[in-house]
């Protein structure tokens, strides 16, 4: 079972007015004022799955700074996970600065069967992954419904892109030691934490943290798969892709590659997230 951890999709409105969302949400115009910058609705990841043989994605939408675009646009991803059940599974984005409110739409969005709170986009929406006393009532709901919870994580080095950030391992440190029972996935190979795993006090506090592999291509050489399997364990890897920046297949290919061994190819591509959303076992909320 091929399963993709990591990809983003739009309301069919968005991706035809990009101009007019740019234009409403800086963080937006930054990762999307270029027309290069691939955009992606449901029909169009459920077309890139049939043709790259993927079962099931895990999927979100945006940062947005606005919480009513947040509120829309989550709601367009639970219309997608309705019409595509077994194949979409939904993850809420938030603004935890909107205090409250967010929390609010983290509830509606579990109630209506999303199995997690991601991709926390902190630097392009003003807070800090450390700042443990705006998360904590978003990390209240995340426990009541046993969500889980992925970030974006940069990489403190290295060349500049867009849409980097500066999420630091110092912030998914303090994240990790504030909220140690939440089943955290970290994006990008979580910004190079599991090389930090080799420190025991690291080692300690990243016993539920997950790593995908999203935009891979992009930042590593293909050594980083069996480097992070030798240091946290081929079954602590996510095959995410980062759709619709990059094509499932092409990731896909890349993992295939690599010298991970055949039990490992089968972990890092589906059985991992097929135990983590346990699609064949019990329901994440009991």
């Amino acid at each position: 079972m091929l399963i993709d951890f990591h990809t983003h999709i739009f309301p069919p409105e968005v991706c035809a007015q990009r101009e007019r969302y740019c234009e409403r949400d800086p963080w937006f115009r930054t990762l999307y004022t270029n027309p290069r910058a691939r955009m992606a609705c449901a029909e169009d990841l459920i077309a890139e799955m049939d043709a790259s043989g993927v079962d099931a994605s895990v999927t979100f939408s945006f940062g947005w700074t606005d919480p009513m675009l947040i509120e829309e646009t989550n709601s367009y991803v639970i219309d997608a996970m309705r019409r595509y059940p077994g194949r979409l599974y939904g993850m809420a984005v938030l603004q935890p600065l909107a205090g409250e409110r967010a929390a609010y739409e983290l509830e509606r969005c579990a109630k209506a069967g999303m199995v997690g709170l991601g991709e926390l986009m902190p630097h392009g929406q003003g807070y800090s992954l450390g700042d443990v006393r705006l998360l904590s009532p978003l990390m209240d709901v995340a426990r009541h419904y046993q969500l889980l919870v992925l970030s974006h994580c940069s990489e403190p080095v290295g060349h500049q892109y867009p849409g980097k950030g500066d999420v630091s391992l110092q912030d998914v440190v303090t994240f990790l030691t504030a909220f140690p029972e939440i089943r955290f996935v970290a994006a990008h190979w979580g910004g190079g934490l599991p090389f930090y795993t080799l420190m025991p006090e690291i080692q300690r506090i990243a016993a539920h943290v997950w790593y995908d592999t999203a935009a891979t291509p992009f930042l590593y050489r293909p050594e980083i798969f069996s480097t992070v399997a030798q240091l946290v364990g081929a079954d602590r890897i996510l095959f995410g892709s980062d759709y619709g920046l990059l094509r499932q297949k092409r990731v896909i290919e890349h993992i295939q590659q690599t010298d991970l061994d055949a039990a490992a190819l089968h972990m890092v591509l589906g059985q991992n997230a097929q135990d983590l959303l346990s699609l064949y076992g019990p329901t994440l909320r009991g």
